[in-house]
């Protein structure tokens, strides 16, 4: 098979596969663009397929050129399967709404707005502008509804607010009819993915009932300050617990025994502000990269 291009068509049986990696343009000046024109007769040439895929990654483009080629999609007699790699932005979207099947993967976008272009002229000329874009607004509309589980009126909110969707939402609403989701059984060679999960057991295990430093054989364990057996005895001796007794190392009514240096609370409130800090600026480079 061929090497993949920013934008091709590649046919295996009765399957074809289409990339669409680039912008939709009536002037395609780089392999990544791609018009209605080339595809459309591509497409016309294909009468003897049952499947057609389109995998996109797309920021938008031409509004004319991305209804053309949903229509010449939509019209095939092939079924057609439209995958959202990336970004399905703009018209883009409407390109991925022919697919009979319409696959989201779990990090993908989607992204719709009302047509938007420049103008000038006097004031009749841009209010007349404003006009046709809210005609030409609604061919995208059009396209939308065909597929989608919610209102018009939901919609028309969407676009107005220039909606990214996230790959849950696009299901639910009906734009994508699944949500393809990746595993990998790898094993992890990123240190700082292995850092961050030894930084998260660590704090799970600090917030943890029972896991505060109290002895496994005292009724009291729960942090109250009772860490293990001796101080228990300091009870029944009439010292409470904290007081300095005999067998306190240090004399210093601490609650910790020399037998548990790890007791100290406020090392080890220490130690937990110390991972928070660090799984945040772990999170803060993830969100970075």
């Amino acid at each position: 098979m061929p090497d993949k291009r920013y934008y091709s068509l590649v046919r295996e049986g009765n399957v074809a596969d289409i990339t669409i990696y680039g912008d939709i343009t009536s002037w395609p000046w780089s392999e990544s663009d791609v018009s209605s024109y080339n595809l459309s007769k591509e497409l016309d040439a294909l009468t003897d397929v049952d499947h057609i895929n389109v995998n996109i990654n797309s920021y938008g483009g031409e509004v004319a050129e991305g209804l053309a080629i949903y229509n010449a999609l939509r019209r095939h007699k092939a079924h057609v399967r439209t995958v959202c790699d990336g970004f399905a932005c703009s018209i883009a979207s409407v390109i991925f709404m022919a697919g009979d099947e319409r696959i989201v993967n779990d990090a993908s976008l989607i992204m719709i707005h009302n047509a938007w272009s420049y103008a000038h002229g006097n004031a009749a000329d841009l209010r007349k502008q404003a006009d046709d874009l809210d005609v030409i607004t609604s061919a995208s509309k059009q396209a939308y509804m065909s597929r989608i589980a919610i209102s018009e009126e939901e919609l028309t909110e969407l676009m107005d607010d220039e909606t990214w969707i996230k790959p849950e939402d696009a299901l639910r609403m009906g734009f994508a009819t699944e949500v393809r989701t990746y595993q990998s059984d790898n094993p992890s060679q990123s240190a700082r993915t292995a850092l961050f999960r030894l930084i998260s057991q660590a704090i799970d295990d600090e917030d943890e009932p029972g896991d505060d430093g109290a002895d496994g054989d005292d009724p009291d364990a729960g942090g109250s300050g009772d860490q293990d057996d001796q101080d228990d005895q300091d009870d029944q001796d009439g010292n409470p617990d904290g007081s300095p007794d005999g067998d306190d190392a240090d004399g210093g009514g601490d609650g910790g025994d020399a037998d548990d240096p790890d007791e100290d609370p406020d090392e080890n409130e220490n130690q937990s502000k110390e991972a928070a800090a660090l799984a945040a600026f772990i999170l803060s480079e993830q969100a970075n990269f």
